[in-house]
């Protein structure tokens, strides 16, 4: 997000930037045709853009402020609203790196909730890249929770993006309804705008795998013990793979992130 992306961006994207609530599952319907994506300009759309935000985030007031919009969208930076008509449904916000990386990180996605497997998460990475593409980026970078199964489908098997880091309780607490009571922990993705999507390795490249929940989300509502538990094991499984030399080069739905050796 990037806070990381919330579940509901799931079939997009992560989504990362602080969270990317849309829908990576790759079960979407197609996009409705009165969806616009435009940028954000006045005062009035940036208040509207966090209010969305902050229904995706549930309860968490300060999902986006809308100070920080302005001046980003200001300053230049990728600052969207996507709209179903006259009323806007999801944001995105994205921020320039170093100059000399060609790099931007894709902070924070939401589309509501009610509106996923419509494809709009995909629809909104895709004018990103285009957007960014624009503007000679050759990468766009973003996090997202590693337990969350649908997220890692849709950036590492959809996408082809690439898992740089394994960050542990990147953000801290997070006081909101989708990260309220759980540590932080992330991975960080690059994703190469003008490369084909990383394929998923071939079964005889693969040395080892990390297994994760299929559905994490409900875990943590009606079992969060297990869900908790779920955190640590995946943390120190990913890290000694790493720690090993591995690379996480993929995600398969039934045994979870695939390793090979560089």
């Amino acid at each position: 997000m990037a806070l990381t992306e919330p579940p509901y961006l799931a079939g997009a994207s992560s989504v990362g930037a602080m969270a990317h609530p849309a829908s990576d599952s790759g079960a979407e319907t197609g996009p409705a045709a009165s969806i616009d994506i435009r940028p954000l300009e006045t005062i009035a759309q940036i208040h509207e853009a966090a209010d969305v935000l902050r229904e995706v985030w549930v309860g968490d007031r300060d999902a986006m402020p809308p100070n920080l919009v302005r001046a980003l969208a200001h300053s230049g930076n990728y600052v969207v609203g996507m709209y179903d008509g006259d009323r806007m449904v999801g944001a995105s916000i994205a921020f320039f790196a170093p100059p000399a990386e060609r790099s931007m990180h894709s902070h924070i996605t939401g589309v509501l909730p009610g509106l996923q497997s419509r494809g709009l998460g995909r629809l909104l990475k895709q004018h990103q890249r285009e957007w960014a593409f624009a503007r000679d980026v050759g990468h766009i970078t973003w996090t997202f929770d590693p337990l969350v199964a649908r997220n890692a489908h849709f950036n590492l098997r959809v996408l082809g993006a690439r898992v740089t880091e394994y960050l542990v309780d990147h953000y801290g607490p997070m006081d909101d309804g989708v990260n309220r009571g759980d540590e932080t922990d992330r991975l960080m993705v690059s994703w190469a705008l003008a490369a084909p999507p990383a394929p998923t390795p071939s079964e005889d490249l693969v040395v080892a795998s990390v297994a994760v929940p299929h559905d994490i989300e409900t875990m943590r509502r009606e079992e969060p013990t297990d869900a908790a538990a779920w955190r640590l094991r995946v943390r120190e499984q990913f890290l000694a793979r790493l720690d090993e030399g591995l690379v996480a080069a993929g995600f398969d739905d039934a045994r979870g992130y695939l390793f090979v050796r560089p």
